[in-house]
């Protein structure tokens, strides 16, 4: 048998030394998926979002030192046993940056989809909101296959849970961190027709403070853990800002009353 009557499937051109060399096959890549999956009702996961968390053969997502898993938890009962589930520990600390950590999970989640296998990275309400997955995105969008499903927000979510409608006709809703210094949130928020201050936790007791000087205090709405089993909504004035978690916002509504 020559070289040219050999299956072209199995074997290349020769090495120039009259040796066939093997054909390598590589495996097409696989596609990556950013999912959106709400604030943390999982009936608020959306139906695609459902179809392709409960599809593809790689799950990722972010995990605390401490072993929490917020983002696993709200879709815990749609993981099959046979998905391979990928953790991306992640300092959630102002002393450390978490830049390293989202290098060293891109990586590991550019591995299994170098390999021909889809991956689906879990984020907390909208990944393209203050989202975990921005970071891995920004890292490995050039490189694959990339879908982004849009998720329900907390805070929309929380309008819906206060039963505070936030905009009418032509008003201007600010959305705002609490980490942003004294001077920037006060600025932001008096000029603001309906705002959301989110990332509430140490930084309370500045933002409350900061309401009250602009006559804003009496509009305020918090709610912490909005949609999981554990939310609730308590009046501002009632809270000790070392009992705030991370995980509450602050909403003061539109002050426009169209009939």
């Amino acid at each position: 048998m020559t070289d040219a009557t050999m299956g072209s499937g199995e074997w290349g051109v020769g090495s120039g030394q009259g040796h066939p060399t093997p054909n390598i096959q590589h495996p097409t890549p696989g596609k990556l998926y950013g999912l959106g999956i709400g604030p943390g009702d999982p009936e608020l996961l959306t139906l695609k979002a459902h179809r392709i968390l409960t599809s593809v053969p790689v799950i990722a997502y972010p995990t605390m030192e401490s072993g929490k898993v917020l983002a696993r938890a709200i879709v815990a009962d749609f993981i099959r046993p046979e998905q391979l589930e990928v953790p991306m520990p992640l300092p959630f600390s102002v002393e450390r940056s978490s830049q390293p950590y989202y290098d060293t999970a891109a990586e590991t989640i550019a591995q299994h989809l170098a390999g021909g296998r889809d991956v689906a990275v879990l984020c907390e309400g909208d990944p393209m909101l203050y989202g975990s997955f921005m970071y891995i995105f920004n890292r490995l969008a050039d490189r694959f296959d990339t879908e982004v499903v849009p998720g329900i927000s907390s805070t929309f979510a929380s309008a819906a849970m206060l039963g505070a409608p936030l905009t009418y006709r032509n008003d201007v809703l600010s959305i705002m961190p609490a980490t942003l210094d004294e001077d920037t949130l006060r600025d932001r928020l008096a000029v603001a027709d309906a705002a959301i201050i989110i990332k509430l936790g140490r930084h309370f007791a500045k933002v409350r403070t900061i309401l009250d000087e602009l006559g804003l205090l009496s509009r305020a709405l918090y709610i912490e853990r909005a949609t999981m089993p554990n939310q609730q909504i308590r009046p501002i004035a009632d809270l000790d800002p070392a009992d705030v978690p991370y995980w509450a916002l602050i909403l003061v509504p539109s002050e426009t009353r169209p009939q």
